[in-house]
């Protein structure tokens, strides 16, 4: 067989071989499956609460899909702004994602000046929980409806007192809209945390209080608290008892707690959209919906633009009502 043929032949197959490889290997790159290792899930308040309990059950349901760990790491603090801080700072690879809500996502940036920017620094992904607020008293208060709450104010100025989280939560939030919405002044008293504000409404040193409902759920069922109004816009059907503000006489008082995920700003599209899809998976898992129920909550799952639509319409509804009523961060 002449030599020249043998030099062809060679260079063919060599050719083909490196062609085949190329091909296998960028088909290899191109299928990689996300996630292929271990996923963080930042929170940033402390175990036990809310959201630390959503986020563990979003992350069990979410590690069931992509056959990966997600593994929840808290870091509380500065009421919720470190966690926020911690997780802009991560590569946007998509693994490393936060559950922000009301405070740390929305009000903060709203109070003062923070090492991250939500518009800059994040993508938002999704809207994932919304839970209402119930407007409560002690079991032995007087006042018998929220109707009662507004004449007593009315006629007592900066007499009927109400716990808070701390200014700018949505506890002071709350109030402040009660507030403006009914005409009146009332006194806020702030707690470093809504647990010890529940204890005092219980005991009476509080008059009112709105909180979120895993503090007073149970207190509500054992009779010791007594629930008015819920912030939500229709009833809740997690609460179907307790009336709408507008029920019970007081228009314009809708406040929700809200909780969703945010990924680095940066990441992918495609990450996005995989992000996406296991969400909407995990809100329609009868056993996570039953879990999220147990919180007070109900969950959601929106598109990235249905969710900007969402924080915008937040950001413009607080950014007045701490405007109108001066408030400040501590």
């Amino acid at each position: 067989m002449p030599t020249a043929f043998l030099s062809l032949r060679r260079s063919l197959i060599v050719t083909l071989a490196l062609g085949l490889l190329t091909v296998h290997g960028f088909t290899q790159a191109q299928g990689t499956k996300f996630p292929d290792k271990p996923v963080k899930l930042v929170v940033t308040y402390p175990p036990g609460g809310s959201s630390d309990l959503m986020a563990r059950i979003m992350g069990q349901k979410m590690s069931e899909i992509w056959g990966q760990p997600v593994i929840v790491e808290s870091k509380p603090g500065a009421a919720g702004s470190i966690g926020m801080e911690f997780a802009a700072r991560q590569p946007n690879d998509g693994y490393t994602f936060v559950i922000g809500n009301l405070g740390p996502a929305g009000v903060n940036p709203l109070l003062s000046k923070l090492p991250y920017s939500m518009d800059k620094d994040f993508a938002a992904v999704a809207l994932t929980a919304t839970g209402a607020n119930i407007l409560v008293v002690p079991a032995n208060s007087p006042y018998k409806n929220l109707k009662d709450v507004i004449a007593d104010a009315k006629a007592n100025p900066n007499k009927v007192s109400y716990g808070t989280s701390g200014p700018g939560s949505m506890s002071h939030l709350a109030g402040e809209l009660i507030s403006r919405q009914a005409g009146v002044k009332m006194v806020g008293v702030p707690y470093k945390g809504g647990g010890q504000a529940v204890t005092d409404v219980i005991s009476g040193q509080l008059h009112i209080m709105v909180s979120d409902a895993l503090p007073v759920s149970q207190h509500i069922k054992s009779g010791r608290l007594r629930a008015l109004a819920i912030t939500s816009e229709k009833r809740s059907t997690l609460f179907p008892d307790i009336p709408t503000f507008t029920e019970a006489g007081l228009e314009g008082i809708v406040a929700l707690n809200w909780w969703g995920v945010f990924l680095p700003a940066g990441t992918s599209q495609a990450i996005i959209d995989n992000y996406n899809t296991t969400l909407a998976k995990i809100a329609a898992n009868p056993d996570l919906k039953d879990r999220f129920a147990g919180l007070g909550v109900e969950p959601h799952a929106t598109s990235p633009a249905e969710f900007k639509v969402f924080l915008a319409a937040e950001k413009a509804k607080y950014s007045k009502l701490i405007t109108d009523n001066n408030i400040k961060a501590e």
